[in-house]
Protein backbone atom coordinates (compact mmCIF):
# COMPACT_ATOMS: atom_id res chain seq x y z
CA UNK A 1 0.00 0.00 0.00
CA UNK A 2 1.38 3.38 -1.03
CA UNK A 3 1.82 6.40 1.74
CA UNK A 4 -1.37 8.02 0.10
CA UNK A 5 -3.43 5.03 0.32
CA UNK A 6 -2.09 3.92 4.05
CA UNK A 7 -3.29 7.80 4.74
CA UNK A 8 -6.38 7.10 3.21
CA UNK A 9 -7.59 3.81 4.92
CA UNK A 10 -6.99 5.22 8.23
CA UNK A 11 -8.91 8.59 7.54
CA UNK A 12 -12.02 6.65 5.73
CA UNK A 13 -12.58 4.96 8.83
CA UNK A 14 -13.45 7.83 10.79
CA UNK A 15 -16.96 9.30 8.90
CA UNK A 16 -16.77 12.81 10.86
CA UNK A 17 -19.52 14.95 9.04
CA UNK A 18 -20.16 11.74 6.82
CA UNK A 19 -22.39 10.63 9.49
CA UNK A 20 -24.84 13.59 9.27
CA UNK A 21 -24.67 12.77 5.51
CA UNK A 22 -25.72 9.52 6.16
CA UNK A 23 -28.59 10.20 8.70
CA UNK A 24 -29.98 12.93 6.78
CA UNK A 25 -29.45 10.53 3.53
CA UNK A 26 -31.30 7.32 5.61
CA UNK A 27 -33.77 10.11 6.97
CA UNK A 28 -35.07 11.81 3.70
CA UNK A 29 -35.33 8.31 2.19
CA UNK A 30 -37.11 6.52 5.54
CA UNK A 31 -39.69 9.78 5.59
CA UNK A 32 -40.14 9.44 1.55
CA UNK A 33 -40.90 5.75 2.16
CA UNK A 34 -43.72 6.18 4.78
CA UNK A 35 -45.40 9.53 2.89
CA UNK A 36 -45.46 7.15 -0.61
CA UNK A 37 -47.11 4.19 1.36
CA UNK A 38 -49.43 6.09 2.78
CA UNK A 39 -50.35 8.22 -0.55
CA UNK A 40 -49.23 4.67 -2.79
CA UNK A 41 -47.35 3.96 -5.62
CA UNK A 42 -48.11 5.15 -9.32
CA UNK A 43 -46.72 4.04 -12.34
CA UNK A 44 -45.72 0.52 -11.50
CA UNK A 45 -43.50 -0.34 -14.47
CA UNK A 46 -41.60 2.92 -14.31
CA UNK A 47 -41.08 2.10 -10.63
CA UNK A 48 -39.85 -1.22 -11.40
CA UNK A 49 -37.74 -0.64 -14.27
CA UNK A 50 -35.90 2.92 -13.01
CA UNK A 51 -35.46 1.29 -9.78
CA UNK A 52 -33.61 -2.15 -11.18
CA UNK A 53 -31.18 -0.16 -13.60
CA UNK A 54 -30.50 1.82 -9.98
CA UNK A 55 -29.80 -1.67 -8.16
CA UNK A 56 -27.56 -2.97 -11.15
CA UNK A 57 -25.89 0.33 -11.21
CA UNK A 58 -25.35 -0.14 -7.36
CA UNK A 59 -24.18 -3.37 -8.02
CA UNK A 60 -21.41 -2.53 -10.32
CA UNK A 61 -20.02 0.49 -9.21
CA UNK A 62 -16.76 1.13 -9.17
CA UNK A 63 -13.84 3.46 -7.99
CA UNK A 64 -13.10 6.64 -9.56
CA UNK A 65 -9.46 6.95 -7.67
CA UNK A 66 -8.44 5.50 -4.83
CA UNK A 67 -11.40 7.13 -2.58
CA UNK A 68 -14.26 8.08 -4.72
CA UNK A 69 -16.29 5.21 -5.75
CA UNK A 70 -19.19 6.39 -8.57
CA UNK A 71 -22.03 4.57 -9.84
CA UNK A 72 -22.18 6.12 -13.22
CA UNK A 73 -25.65 3.80 -14.43
CA UNK A 74 -27.57 4.31 -10.99
CA UNK A 75 -26.92 7.92 -10.79
CA UNK A 76 -28.49 8.51 -14.36
CA UNK A 77 -31.31 6.02 -14.03
CA UNK A 78 -32.14 7.68 -10.32
CA UNK A 79 -31.62 11.22 -12.21
CA UNK A 80 -33.61 10.02 -15.50
CA UNK A 81 -36.55 8.71 -12.95
CA UNK A 82 -36.78 12.18 -11.24
CA UNK A 83 -37.34 14.25 -14.21
CA UNK A 84 -39.78 12.27 -16.44
CA UNK A 85 -42.54 13.93 -17.69
CA UNK A 86 -44.11 12.79 -20.45
CA UNK A 87 -47.52 11.39 -22.90
CA UNK A 88 -46.78 7.67 -21.63
CA UNK A 89 -45.91 8.76 -18.09
CA UNK A 90 -49.72 8.67 -16.30
CA UNK A 91 -49.44 10.68 -13.78
CA UNK A 92 -45.51 11.43 -13.21
CA UNK A 93 -44.17 10.41 -9.81
CA UNK A 94 -43.89 12.94 -7.33
CA UNK A 95 -40.79 13.80 -5.09
CA UNK A 96 -41.29 12.03 -2.57
CA UNK A 97 -42.13 9.00 -4.61
CA UNK A 98 -39.03 9.45 -6.52
CA UNK A 99 -36.29 9.73 -3.80
CA UNK A 100 -38.28 6.28 -1.75
CA UNK A 101 -37.48 4.71 -5.40
CA UNK A 102 -34.14 5.77 -5.36
CA UNK A 103 -33.38 5.02 -1.66
CA UNK A 104 -35.32 1.38 -1.75
CA UNK A 105 -33.22 0.26 -4.91
CA UNK A 106 -29.84 1.97 -3.83
CA UNK A 107 -30.11 -0.50 -0.64
CA UNK A 108 -31.27 -2.93 -3.03
CA UNK A 109 -28.30 -3.02 -5.19
CA UNK A 110 -25.84 -2.82 -2.21
CA UNK A 111 -26.82 -5.65 -0.54
CA UNK A 112 -25.26 -8.20 -2.78
CA UNK A 113 -21.82 -6.04 -2.90
CA UNK A 114 -21.86 -5.84 1.24
CA UNK A 115 -22.41 -9.70 0.57
CA UNK A 116 -19.81 -10.65 -1.53
CA UNK A 117 -17.08 -8.07 0.83
CA UNK A 118 -17.00 -5.78 -1.78
CA UNK A 119 -16.21 -2.13 -0.82
CA UNK A 120 -19.23 -0.18 -0.78
CA UNK A 121 -19.42 3.33 0.51
CA UNK A 122 -22.73 4.14 2.47
CA UNK A 123 -21.44 8.52 2.52
CA UNK A 124 -21.41 8.12 -1.45
CA UNK A 125 -24.58 6.31 -1.55
CA UNK A 126 -26.47 8.76 0.70
CA UNK A 127 -25.02 11.84 -1.25
CA UNK A 128 -26.49 10.21 -4.23
CA UNK A 129 -29.35 10.41 -2.51
CA UNK A 130 -29.62 13.69 -1.24
CA UNK A 131 -28.36 15.25 -4.71
CA UNK A 132 -31.21 13.47 -6.49
CA UNK A 133 -33.79 14.80 -4.10
CA UNK A 134 -32.94 18.31 -4.80
CA UNK A 135 -32.58 17.81 -8.45
CA UNK A 136 -36.20 16.15 -8.23
CA UNK A 137 -37.80 18.83 -5.85
CA UNK A 138 -35.85 21.61 -8.37
CA UNK A 139 -37.80 20.49 -11.67
CA UNK A 140 -41.21 19.40 -10.62
CA UNK A 141 -40.48 23.36 -8.57
CA UNK A 142 -40.04 24.16 -12.50
CA UNK A 143 -42.35 21.66 -14.19
CA UNK A 144 -45.85 20.77 -13.25
CA UNK A 145 -46.64 17.32 -13.35
CA UNK A 146 -49.45 18.22 -16.23
CA UNK A 147 -46.96 19.90 -18.70
CA UNK A 148 -45.79 16.78 -20.71
CA UNK A 149 -43.44 16.39 -23.90
CA UNK A 150 -45.70 17.53 -27.04
CA UNK A 151 -44.81 18.55 -30.81
CA UNK A 152 -44.28 22.00 -29.74
CA UNK A 153 -41.02 24.10 -28.46
CA UNK A 154 -43.73 25.97 -25.98
CA UNK A 155 -43.46 22.71 -23.58
CA UNK A 156 -40.50 20.95 -25.08
CA UNK A 157 -37.66 23.82 -24.09
CA UNK A 158 -38.64 24.54 -21.06
CA UNK A 159 -38.43 20.78 -19.77
CA UNK A 160 -35.44 20.31 -21.60
CA UNK A 161 -34.23 23.76 -19.21
CA UNK A 162 -35.59 22.63 -16.34
CA UNK A 163 -33.77 19.10 -16.44
CA UNK A 164 -30.40 20.94 -17.21
CA UNK A 165 -30.94 22.93 -14.27
CA UNK A 166 -32.04 19.85 -12.43
CA UNK A 167 -28.74 17.72 -13.24
CA UNK A 168 -26.47 20.92 -12.37
CA UNK A 169 -28.37 21.38 -9.04
CA UNK A 170 -27.55 17.40 -8.34
CA UNK A 171 -23.64 18.26 -9.62
CA UNK A 172 -23.31 21.22 -7.45
CA UNK A 173 -25.00 19.45 -4.42
CA UNK A 174 -23.03 16.57 -4.43
CA UNK A 175 -19.74 18.69 -5.11
CA UNK A 176 -20.28 20.88 -1.81
CA UNK A 177 -21.25 18.12 0.25
CA UNK A 178 -17.82 15.73 -1.19
CA UNK A 179 -15.54 19.27 -1.01
CA UNK A 180 -16.85 18.96 2.65
CA UNK A 181 -15.85 15.92 3.49
CA UNK A 182 -12.32 15.94 1.64
CA UNK A 183 -11.39 19.25 3.61
CA UNK A 184 -12.32 17.50 7.12
CA UNK A 185 -10.66 14.34 5.87
CA UNK A 186 -7.23 15.62 4.14
CA UNK A 187 -7.21 18.87 6.11
CA UNK A 188 -7.45 20.31 2.23
CA UNK A 189 -8.27 24.05 1.50
CA UNK A 190 -12.51 24.08 0.63
CA UNK A 191 -11.97 26.00 -2.50
CA UNK A 192 -9.18 23.20 -3.54
CA UNK A 193 -11.47 20.31 -2.35
CA UNK A 194 -14.55 21.83 -4.31
CA UNK A 195 -12.31 22.53 -7.72
CA UNK A 196 -11.37 19.01 -7.37
CA UNK A 197 -14.99 17.57 -6.73
CA UNK A 198 -15.85 19.84 -9.91
CA UNK A 199 -12.97 18.22 -11.87
CA UNK A 200 -14.33 14.92 -11.73
CA UNK A 201 -18.24 16.21 -11.74
CA UNK A 202 -16.64 16.80 -15.24
CA UNK A 203 -14.37 13.78 -15.67
CA UNK A 204 -17.75 11.62 -15.49
CA UNK A 205 -20.43 13.73 -14.24
CA UNK A 206 -21.57 15.29 -17.33
CA UNK A 207 -21.92 11.91 -18.61
CA UNK A 208 -23.82 10.96 -16.18
CA UNK A 209 -26.34 14.26 -16.21
CA UNK A 210 -26.25 13.69 -20.20
CA UNK A 211 -27.47 10.14 -19.47
CA UNK A 212 -29.94 11.28 -17.20
CA UNK A 213 -31.69 13.47 -19.57
CA UNK A 214 -31.45 11.50 -22.46
CA UNK A 215 -33.23 8.65 -19.88
CA UNK A 216 -35.94 10.18 -18.78
CA UNK A 217 -37.02 12.37 -22.13
CA UNK A 218 -36.52 9.23 -24.00
CA UNK A 219 -38.75 6.91 -21.99
CA UNK A 220 -41.02 10.14 -21.77
CA UNK A 221 -41.43 9.90 -25.73
CA UNK A 222 -41.08 6.29 -26.50
CA UNK A 223 -41.98 4.57 -23.59
CA UNK A 224 -39.81 2.09 -21.23
CA UNK A 225 -38.28 0.07 -24.26
CA UNK A 226 -36.01 2.74 -24.86
CA UNK A 227 -34.32 2.54 -21.46
CA UNK A 228 -32.22 0.33 -21.99
CA UNK A 229 -30.81 1.50 -25.31
CA UNK A 230 -29.78 4.82 -23.10
CA UNK A 231 -27.93 2.90 -20.67
CA UNK A 232 -25.54 1.20 -23.10
CA UNK A 233 -23.62 4.59 -23.56
CA UNK A 234 -22.97 4.83 -20.23
CA UNK A 235 -21.80 0.87 -19.80
CA UNK A 236 -19.06 1.87 -22.22
CA UNK A 237 -18.13 4.92 -20.26
CA UNK A 238 -18.03 2.45 -17.20
CA UNK A 239 -15.64 -0.21 -19.23
CA UNK A 240 -13.72 2.90 -20.24
CA UNK A 241 -12.89 4.40 -16.85
CA UNK A 242 -12.36 0.86 -15.46
CA UNK A 243 -9.47 0.27 -17.94
CA UNK A 244 -7.87 3.79 -16.99
CA UNK A 245 -8.57 2.90 -13.29
CA UNK A 246 -6.88 -0.41 -13.80
CA UNK A 247 -3.77 1.51 -15.63
CA UNK A 248 -3.62 3.45 -12.68
CA UNK A 249 -3.04 0.75 -10.81
CA UNK A 250 -0.26 -0.90 -13.09
CA UNK A 251 1.70 2.35 -12.45
CA UNK A 252 1.73 2.50 -8.90
CA UNK A 253 2.67 -0.86 -8.68
CA UNK A 254 5.65 0.14 -10.58
CA UNK A 255 6.43 2.82 -8.42
CA UNK A 256 6.36 0.91 -5.57
CA UNK A 257 8.31 -1.70 -6.78
CA UNK A 258 11.30 0.95 -7.94
CA UNK A 259 11.26 2.71 -4.25
CA UNK A 260 11.51 -0.91 -2.35
CA UNK A 261 15.28 -1.38 -4.46
CA UNK A 262 16.76 1.66 -2.46
CA UNK A 263 15.20 -0.41 0.78
CA UNK A 264 16.72 -3.45 -0.42
CA UNK A 265 20.00 -2.40 -1.33
CA UNK A 266 20.10 -0.30 2.03
CA UNK A 267 20.35 2.89 0.59
CA UNK A 268 17.21 3.78 2.49
CA UNK A 269 15.92 2.95 5.88
CA UNK A 270 13.09 0.11 6.03
CA UNK A 271 9.34 2.38 5.15
CA UNK A 272 11.37 5.68 4.99
CA UNK A 273 10.08 6.26 1.11
CA UNK A 274 6.86 5.68 2.41
CA UNK A 275 7.32 7.84 5.26
CA UNK A 276 8.39 10.57 3.74
CA UNK A 277 5.71 9.96 0.95
CA UNK A 278 2.84 10.68 3.51
CA UNK A 279 4.47 13.87 4.95
CA UNK A 280 4.72 15.04 0.97
CA UNK A 281 0.72 14.27 0.21
CA UNK A 282 -0.32 16.05 3.87
CA UNK A 283 1.60 19.14 2.97
CA UNK A 284 0.38 19.42 -0.85
CA UNK A 285 -2.77 18.76 0.79
CA UNK A 286 -2.45 21.44 3.23
CA UNK A 287 -1.57 23.40 -0.09
CA UNK A 288 -4.32 22.77 -2.45
CA UNK A 289 -2.28 20.80 -4.69
CA UNK A 290 -5.01 19.26 -7.60
CA UNK A 291 -5.34 15.69 -7.81
CA UNK A 292 -2.81 15.68 -10.50
CA UNK A 293 -0.09 16.87 -9.23
CA UNK A 294 -0.47 15.47 -5.76
CA UNK A 295 0.13 11.55 -7.64
CA UNK A 296 3.23 13.09 -9.34
CA UNK A 297 3.96 14.50 -5.37
CA UNK A 298 3.68 11.17 -4.05
CA UNK A 299 5.25 9.25 -6.85
CA UNK A 300 8.62 11.60 -6.45
CA UNK A 301 8.84 11.21 -2.69
CA UNK A 302 8.58 7.44 -3.08
CA UNK A 303 10.91 7.57 -5.85
CA UNK A 304 13.07 10.55 -4.75
CA UNK A 305 16.14 7.78 -4.02
CA UNK A 306 16.27 6.00 -6.54
CA UNK A 307 19.78 7.79 -7.51
CA UNK A 308 21.50 6.89 -4.77
CA UNK A 309 22.10 3.45 -6.02
CA UNK A 310 24.60 4.76 -8.48
CA UNK A 311 26.68 6.06 -5.35
CA UNK A 312 29.32 4.17 -3.86
CA UNK A 313 28.12 3.21 -0.55
CA UNK A 314 24.97 3.80 1.33
CA UNK A 315 24.41 6.62 3.60
CA UNK A 316 23.95 5.54 7.39
CA UNK A 317 20.44 4.30 8.30
CA UNK A 318 19.29 5.91 4.89
CA UNK A 319 20.05 9.63 5.86
CA UNK A 320 21.20 11.15 2.93
CA UNK A 321 21.40 14.60 4.33
CA UNK A 322 24.91 13.51 5.44
CA UNK A 323 26.20 13.33 2.26
CA UNK A 324 27.80 16.30 0.39
CA UNK A 325 25.43 18.54 -1.65
CA UNK A 326 26.83 17.75 -4.69
CA UNK A 327 26.09 14.22 -3.95
CA UNK A 328 22.77 14.21 -3.49
CA UNK A 329 22.27 16.60 -6.74
CA UNK A 330 24.18 14.05 -8.78
CA UNK A 331 22.14 11.46 -7.08
CA UNK A 332 18.77 13.63 -7.90
CA UNK A 333 20.15 14.02 -11.46
CA UNK A 334 20.67 10.08 -11.45
CA UNK A 335 17.42 9.43 -10.47
CA UNK A 336 15.17 11.44 -12.88
CA UNK A 337 17.41 9.98 -15.60
CA UNK A 338 16.27 6.92 -14.83
CA UNK A 339 12.77 7.84 -13.88
CA UNK A 340 12.30 9.35 -17.43
CA UNK A 341 13.30 6.04 -18.90
CA UNK A 342 9.91 4.90 -17.81
CA UNK A 343 8.07 7.08 -20.65
CA UNK A 344 5.40 8.23 -18.95
CA UNK A 345 6.35 10.10 -15.31
CA UNK A 346 8.14 12.85 -17.17
CA UNK A 347 7.10 15.31 -14.63
CA UNK A 348 7.76 12.98 -11.49
CA UNK A 349 11.49 12.99 -13.15
CA UNK A 350 11.15 16.99 -12.99
CA UNK A 351 9.98 17.10 -9.40
CA UNK A 352 13.43 14.57 -8.49
CA UNK A 353 15.40 16.32 -10.01
CA UNK A 354 15.43 19.65 -8.16
CA UNK A 355 14.47 17.80 -4.80
CA UNK A 356 17.65 18.20 -3.94
CA UNK A 357 18.02 21.44 -4.89
CA UNK A 358 18.76 24.67 -1.86
CA UNK A 359 16.02 26.99 -2.06
CA UNK A 360 18.51 30.23 -2.15
CA UNK A 361 19.72 28.79 -5.58
CA UNK A 362 16.53 27.43 -7.26
CA UNK A 363 13.27 27.77 -7.14
CA UNK A 364 13.40 31.62 -5.65
CA UNK A 365 15.37 32.22 -8.27
CA UNK A 366 13.10 30.31 -11.28
CA UNK A 367 9.88 29.42 -10.38
CA UNK A 368 10.12 26.85 -13.62
CA UNK A 369 10.78 24.77 -11.03
CA UNK A 370 7.80 22.48 -9.72
CA UNK A 371 6.99 23.45 -5.50
CA UNK A 372 6.62 19.65 -5.13
CA UNK A 373 10.54 19.83 -5.64
CA UNK A 374 10.48 22.13 -2.46
CA UNK A 375 8.07 19.33 -0.54
CA UNK A 376 10.23 16.71 -1.25
CA UNK A 377 13.16 18.22 -0.04
CA UNK A 378 11.40 19.29 3.10
CA UNK A 379 9.55 16.06 3.80
CA UNK A 380 12.63 14.35 3.52
CA UNK A 381 14.47 16.18 5.76
CA UNK A 382 11.78 16.06 8.49
CA UNK A 383 11.93 12.62 8.14
CA UNK A 384 15.26 12.07 8.69
CA UNK A 385 15.10 13.93 11.65
CA UNK A 386 12.10 12.50 13.10
CA UNK A 387 11.94 8.99 11.83
CA UNK A 388 14.19 6.13 13.07
CA UNK A 389 17.50 6.83 12.30
CA UNK A 390 18.04 10.22 14.54
CA UNK A 391 14.53 10.11 16.36
CA UNK A 392 14.57 13.97 17.16
CA UNK A 393 10.81 15.26 18.59
CA UNK A 394 8.52 17.03 16.57
CA UNK A 395 9.62 20.32 18.24
CA UNK A 396 13.54 20.24 17.76
CA UNK A 397 13.06 18.52 14.05
CA UNK A 398 10.58 21.75 13.30
CA UNK A 399 13.55 23.90 15.04
CA UNK A 400 16.25 22.49 13.01
CA UNK A 401 14.28 22.87 9.39
CA UNK A 402 13.02 26.23 10.42
CA UNK A 403 17.05 27.56 10.43
CA UNK A 404 17.19 27.18 6.84
CA UNK A 405 13.70 28.23 5.60
CA UNK A 406 15.03 30.71 2.86
CA UNK A 407 18.40 29.41 2.24
CA UNK A 408 17.82 25.55 2.09
CA UNK A 409 13.75 24.94 2.28
CA UNK A 410 10.88 27.02 0.53
CA UNK A 411 9.39 29.48 3.15
CA UNK A 412 5.78 28.39 2.28
CA UNK A 413 6.27 24.42 2.10
CA UNK A 414 8.17 24.89 5.93
CA UNK A 415 5.00 26.78 6.87
CA UNK A 416 2.80 24.42 5.63
CA UNK A 417 4.71 21.98 7.45
CA UNK A 418 4.11 23.47 11.06
CA UNK A 419 0.40 23.37 10.48
CA UNK A 420 0.64 19.86 9.21
CA UNK A 421 2.75 18.52 12.48
CA UNK A 422 0.46 20.85 14.77
CA UNK A 423 -2.67 19.47 13.78
CA UNK A 424 -1.06 16.07 15.02
CA UNK A 425 0.68 14.26 11.91
CA UNK A 426 2.60 10.69 13.13
CA UNK A 427 4.30 8.18 10.93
Amino acid sequence: MTALGETEGVELRKLGSGVVIVLAGVGLGLAAVLLTARHGVTGWPFVLTFGLLIAIGEMVQFKVDRSRNRAPIATSAALGYAMLRGPSVHPAPDVAQIIAVVSVATMVGVGPRALAGLRWDVVVSCRRVLSVACAAAVFAALIPTEMTWNNSWRHALPIVLAMLLGVLTAGVVDALVGAGQATERYNKPFPASLRDELVVMGQIGMAMGIGGVLLASSTALLGLWAAPLVIVPLLLTQLAFRRYASAQRTYRTTVRSMARSTEIAGFSSPGQNARTASLAVAIGNDLGLAPARMVALEYAALLSGVGQLALADPSPGGASLLRSREERQQAAEIGASIIERSGALDHVAEIVRHSNDAYRHGRANNLDIPLESGIVNVALAYEQLVGEGTGQSPDKAMESIGLGIGAEYDPVVVESLRRVVARGFRF
